[in-house]
């Protein structure tokens, strides 16, 4: 009986078959995007050809859970002190072209491909076990469970603040559809650049933040307050290549501190800063006055004979003149200028910026405004023909203020001195040739 000789092994003539012929998954990377896939990564990735894989970033087939790790991997491979050395075999989650998961053995190195550098990656399908697979389908229903039914908005940015993922929630919170944010800069979400960078660098100086304030425009171009939780992300040898990180919408919580803090620093009836909140304020531009020396004015007013508005006419009526008094001294006020109710009908005026000359064009015009107010909400007062006036005095900073309280002292001592003169009138102590004149009642009368 004859002996045959078996079929000679299929001859291979170019790297190309030689490739296509290994047992394992093949894919060779140039400029961040396969640009050589063999057979058995078509087969792995359930890809109709290798034109459904070539030009596509390998990211694209990570599951985001692995994301991260494996884009270290390859900038670590892909390090000067790292050519020709192999990284160690790691196992990754990979999304087939089908929408199927595997699980993964890759291992890549960096090469010299058609003389441009490029990184080889080999990987090994372990799905085939039962155990494992069961694990991870698991896995990712409990990810998939939590990522889409998170309150918060899960994002991440490339070093060049390009978004590069983000979670659903975002249709929620912004209005988008996570791909009409996908490939965009952070930025273009912020109402203001400037937002932006100052949680960048916040981030780069700290390493993180924590329920950090900022802003976020909606699709309908609603701005919206969200506090933001995140991290900077830098590659094996320290390189910034990024931030990852949650934000949510905290605008009603924001809405409820604005107006708390309205109400804390509000009077109610006038609507003008209340006495604590006025005093602070005052106390701040008299520090920028002692450290600049930048003029700052101050005025008391006084509404003349307004205790006898209250007792014929009664506190209803009162009050009305009080808020329109309140309203067309808000009016007249300047740019930097800040009102405030003191109490009963005693207001005050801060005037930052503003020497003795302009103070008192301030003060004329409110004089004037005062008297020729519109009196149809207070009807009372407006049957009876009586004419609102009111008494102002006028200070200015000087460098020997010790505190504030010397500030209002001599503004007080300037609306004695209107009321002594016969009250609808400004003075200031700047009007006395000598000291203060001894008559001077001690006591405010309305």
């Amino acid at each position: 009986m004859g002996y045959t000789l078996p079929a000679p092994a299929r001859s291979m003539t170019t790297d190309a078959e030689l490739l296509h012929a290994l047992p394992g998954a093949v894919l060779l990377v140039q400029a961040g995007r396969i640009v050589l896939a063999n057979d058995a990564s078509v087969r792995l990735l359930e890809a109709r050809g290798t034109d459904e894989i070539h030009g596509r970033p390998p990211s694209d087939f990570v599951h985001p859970i692995d994301k991260p790790r494996s884009q270290q991997r390859i900038g670590a491979v892909a390090a000067p002190d790292q050519a020709g050395l192999p990284n160690k075999s790691s196992e990754f989650r990979i999304c087939t072209c089908r929408g199927n998961l595997r699980m993964v053995l890759i291992s890549s190195v960096a090469i010299t491909y058609q003389q441009q550098p490029a990184v080889l990656m080999c990987g090994l399908d372990m799905t085939h076990q039962s155990e494992i697979q069961a694990q991870l389908r698991e896995s990712e229903r409990n990810y998939r469970r939590l990522f889409e039914n998170m309150q918060d908005v899960y994002y991440r940015t490339n070093a060049q603040g390009v978004v590069v993922h983000v979670g659903p929630a975002v249709r929620r919170v912004l209005g988008y559809e996570p791909h009409e944010i996908e490939g965009r800069t952070a930025e273009a979400f912020y109402p203001r650049a400037s937002d932006r960078d100052a949680l960048k660098k916040a981030i780069l100086e700290h390493g993180e933040v924590s329920d950090f304030p900022g802003q976020m425009v909606r699709r309908d171009g609603t701005v919206i307050d969200i506090s933001i939780s995140s991290r900077a992300l830098f590659s094996s040898d320290g390189q910034f290549e990024g931030v990852e990180g949650l934000y949510r919408d905290v605008t009603q919580r924001k809405n409820l501190e604005r107006e708390l803090q309205r109400l804390a620093t509000t009077d109610m009836l006038t609507g003008l800063a209340n006495r604590r909140a006025f005093l602070e304020r005052a106390q701040l531009a008299l520090q920028h006055h002692q450290a600049s020396g930048d003029p700052l004015a101050l005025l008391m007013l006084d509404m003349d004979h307004f205790k006898s508005i209250n007792d014929r006419f009664g506190h209803l009526e009162g009050d009305q003149v009080l808020g329109l008094f309140a309203r067309t001294l808000q009016a007249l006020l300047p740019p930097e200028g800040l009102a405030g109710r003191l109490g009963g009908e005693e207001f005050s005026v801060l005037l930052p910026g503003l020497g003795l000359p302009q103070a008192r064009a301030v003060a004329e015009s409110l004089l004037g405004a005062v008297r020729a107010m519109d009196l149809s909400s207070a009807p009372a007062v407006l049957h009876s023909g009586r004419r609102l006036t009111v008494s102002i005095g006028l200070a200015c900073a000087r460098p020997g203020d010790r505190s504030l309280h010397d500030l209002i002292d001599r503004a007080d001592q300037a609306l004695y001195l209107a009321k002594h003169r016969g009250r609808d009138q400004i003075a200031s102590l700047q009007d006395l040739a000598g000291p203060p004149d001894n008559g001077l009642p001690t006591a405010r009368t309305a």
